[in-house]
């Protein structure tokens, strides 16, 4: 089990940075770390990120039910997307839900991130597909990222926002700024007249690399995602 007062606090630092980005408005977004196998702390619901307090956090189990609370201070009712990844993952500790500028733009248009212009956006994610539009508060959302989750780290939600997740809470947030720093190379690219994508030698020679590099570091999982298929 992680320590809880160090999650609490990182947990508050990582909203500080993400209010002070412009990734949210007001009471916007949310963030969850997975502190044990049954025990998943969460945001709470109508608190901006940017002055979030250690002992507003909630916890709850794997099933949404609520472990404790601060009263007045219940889990965000997105919290059903974040549980969803640890569903669905179980080697992943944390979620980031936020609406950085860039990103929502492309969520709103109705667009992925699919555009290979950088070796750093392509070891980075690949891509950042768009997942379809789903209800706030309901099972929709959780439903639209299902598909997403064992291939990718992040997914842009239609018309709402952006989802990363990740092994730590720090890396899930990079995750965030990542995305948001595609997207606005994306836009500011297109203005100047559309931007040059890598040639499809460019990406099979990149591609190698990347396949080599994660063979040396982890053997036994490429090992596995194979047999997989």
């Amino acid at each position: 089990m992680q320590d809880e007062g160090a999650i609490r606090e990182e947990i508050c630092e990582i909203g500080r940075r993400m209010y002070a980005r412009h990734m949210v408005a007001a009471n916007d977004g949310n963030l969850s770390v997975k502190l044990s196998e049954n025990e998943i702390l969460c945001t709470p619901t109508g608190v901006s990120k940017g002055y979030m307090e250690p002992w507003q956090l909630c916890k709850v189990d794997l099933a949404g039910k609520v472990l404790h609370m601060a009263e007045g201070f219940g889990p965000s009712s997105e919290v059903k997307m974040h549980l969803r990844v640890y569903q669905e993952r179980p080697d992943i500790l944390a979620v980031v839900h936020a609406h950085p500028i860039f990103a929502t733009s492309f969520a709103v248009m109705g667009r992925a991130l699919d555009i290979p212009i950088m070796p750093e956006v392509i070891v980075n994610f690949g891509k950042v597909p768009l997942a379809p539009y789903g209800t706030p508060s309901t099972v929709e959302i959780p439903d639209a990222i299902a598909p997403y989750l064992a291939d990718y780290e992040a997914v842009l939600l239609e018309s709402h926002g952006a989802l990363t997740w990740a092994k730590d809470l720090q890396t899930a947030y990079m995750k965030m700024e990542s995305v948001e720093f595609y997207a606005e190379l994306l836009y500011r690219t297109t203005q100047l007249g559309g931007p040059r994508e890598l040639s499809e030698d460019k990406l099979k020679r990149l591609r190698e690399v990347i396949s080599a590099a994660e063979c040396a570091a982890k053997p036994e999982e490429i090992d596995r995602k194979e047999a997989g298929g």
